[in-house]
């Protein structure tokens, strides 16, 4: 009697429920804390959302308010010291091993959750049952485990539901998310895609992607992704159960206006990303040409710019000292891509300008523009006038 429950499962079907269950358990933190709790990117029906809130408790234990105010303080204070979470700050092995520890830390934090957590669920529910008594969800799931397939395995199949979130969620995404991986968008963090399938962890593996456009309901980007939580959230809206109130901009173009003019500008800040993804097509072709024509003149320069074309779409802040001297020195023996990485550094400006009129930025885009086709860079005059066709 130790060993049996209601349902007598193989171990096969053991692993598949136990897959299913923490699939539940992916989807309702992807859908429900982190796009819409903590980046309001879609509304959800009551009964979807009291779904949500209920499987969490059981399976987790974890409290909403908690969750979206550190998980925005990490959107906040990204990369530095105030990172809940950064590899950079911590090292990849503490927060892919211990970053439940890290989470909870902040999570105790009075000052997180006032700055942080505001526009959460208060209700009575929140209050009486997942805030004050989050644990005894946990104690419930494992009954209904031991229940439905016995002692042994159903506290096997508990053990894991509690381990599931803590490893993907708090390790490998805030982990491996800022440490490994390819990067659609250029942006000041270092986060990065883990993997184009968002299948595993809900998505969530599109990390870039989501840095770049935080408040995006949907976090896949490129023709190859797929983002199976969005695949969720379109099921929901067509079930009524989901409203989607933001998606990450979609570029417009029209013909190249002769000069840019203030809706240049505006679309050139909107698009800032995809403007950058451009430019970087334009820098990696100055590359190609520059290490073609110096392997045969200068082979040993040739040598030395060889290795630096993964540094060339970062901004330097996320270099280290010696990648920076390493970037320089080699940017040295090229003055056709030293000018073409300048100029990427003064286009991001642009949108870093916080404190410029819009005249004063539009004067900026002019005079960059103008640079850009009389500097006799073939790759410059061609994205100088794609960058004017931006509507």
């Amino acid at each position: 009697m130790l060993f049996s429950g209601v349902l007598d499962l193989p171990w096969w079907g053991l692993v598949t429920v136990t897959l299913v269950l923490t699939h539940i358990t992916i989807a309702a933190v992807t859908i429900f804390l982190h796009r819409h709790q903590a980046h309001r990117a879609l509304d959800l029906h009551p009964l979807a959302s009291h779904f949500f809130r209920l499987w969490l408790c059981l399976t987790t234990g974890m409290e909403t308010k908690e969750w979206a105010a550190v998980h925005r303080k990490h959107h906040a204070k990204c990369e530095t010291a105030d990172d809940p979470h950064s590899p950079k700050i911590y090292g990849i092995n503490r927060v892919l091993w211990g970053g439940v520890f890290l989470y909870v830390k902040e999570a105790h934090k009075k000052e997180t959750l006032e700055r942080y957590g505001h526009g959460t669920p208060d209700d009575w529910l929140e209050r009486n049952v997942y805030t004050s008594r989050a644990k005894i969800g946990l104690i419930v799931m494992g009954l209904i485990d031991v229940i439905m397939f016995g002692a042994v395995p159903g506290l096997l199949v508990l053990a894991v539901q509690i381990a599931w979130i803590p490893f993907w969620a708090a390790g490998v995404i805030n982990g491996i998310g800022h440490f490994w991986g390819y990067r659609n968008w250029s942006c000041a963090d270092a986060s990065t895609n883990i993997f184009p399938l968002g299948i595993l962890i809900g998505g969530e593996e599109l990390h870039n992607n989501h840095h770049a456009f935080g408040s995006s309901a949907k976090l896949s980007s490129r023709w190859y992704e797929f983002d199976i939580g969005w695949m969720y959230i379109r099921i929901l809206k067509a079930l009524g159960l989901a409203q989607i109130k933001k998606v990450a901009p979609r570029p417009r173009f029209t013909q190249a206006k002769p000069v840019a003019d203030l809706d240049t500008l505006q679309a050139v800040i909107t698009y800032r990303y995809d403007v950058l993804a451009n430019y970087a097509k334009s820098l990696k072709n100055t590359y190609k040409e520059e290490l073609n024509l110096l392997r045969r003149f200068a082979p040993q320069d040739a040598k030395l710019l060889k290795g630096l074309k993964r540094w060339l779409n970062r901004d330097e802040a996320q270099l280290r000292a010696d990648e920076r001297s390493r970037l320089a020195a080699a940017l040295a023996k090229s003055e056709k891509l030293s000018k073409v990485y300048g100029m990427r550094r003064e286009l991001a400006a642009l949108w870093e300008r916080s404190n410029a009129s819009r005249e004063q930025l539009l004067k900026q885009l002019q005079d960059w523009c103008g640079r850009a086709e009389a500097s006799g860079i073939r790759q410059l005059e061609e994205f100088s006038l794609s960058l004017r066709s931006y509507a």
